[in-house]
């Protein structure tokens, strides 16, 4: 008999302390509202969202300082004054996730469960071996990731068989 393949579904990240890779940003200035996707490892993605304009169309200061530190963060530049949100693409930042459960708004019987991310830190690659969605997984989907960051050995050479990674 034929099988048939399963979809991923949707997993919530596990809490815990992750390295992630950003792989796609979308910043809707008439709406001030930036979207980062983020993938860590094991393949597991975040979506990390920063509303810059409050609904009167006024600048949120909490919400941009947020974006500040975590963009400050992932491109390793705390001197940074302003960044295009794309410059942002596969560059990598270390944090704790956090969930969050709360009474539902619509059904004060059930809880839903917030992902957030905190302790932010810069990175320069993963710390584990990734899975290959991680390393290609991008903005149009899963396609070959061409800046891929390489590790550095004790003797510091710098080695990487992408192909040996990417199982290609």
């Amino acid at each position: 008999m034929a099988r048939i393949p399963m979809t991923s579904t949707f997993t919530i990240i596990p809490e815990g302390t992750y390295v992630f890779r950003i792989y796609d940003v979308s910043y809707n200035e008439t709406f001030g509202k930036v979207e980062v996707k983020l993938v860590n490892a094991q393949g597991l993605t975040h979506t990390e969202r920063f509303q810059l304009m409050n609904k009167q169309g006024e600048l949120n200061e909490g919400a941009l300082s947020a974006f500040s530190y975590f963009a400050k963060t992932a491109m390793n530049d705390f001197t940074l004054e302003d960044i295009d949100p794309e410059d942002l693409i596969d560059h990598y930042i270390e944090a704790e996730v956090v969930h969050t459960t709360v009474p539902s708004n619509k059904d004060p019987n059930k809880t839903v469960t917030f992902v957030n991310l905190g302790n932010k830190a810069t990175a320069d690659g993963f710390t584990e071996t990734p899975t290959k969605r991680a390393m290609t997984l991008s903005r149009s989907g899963v396609t070959a990731n061409k800046d891929v960051r390489t590790e550095t050995t004790e003797s510091n050479e710098t080695e990487l068989d992408l192909e040996k990674l990417l199982n290609f």
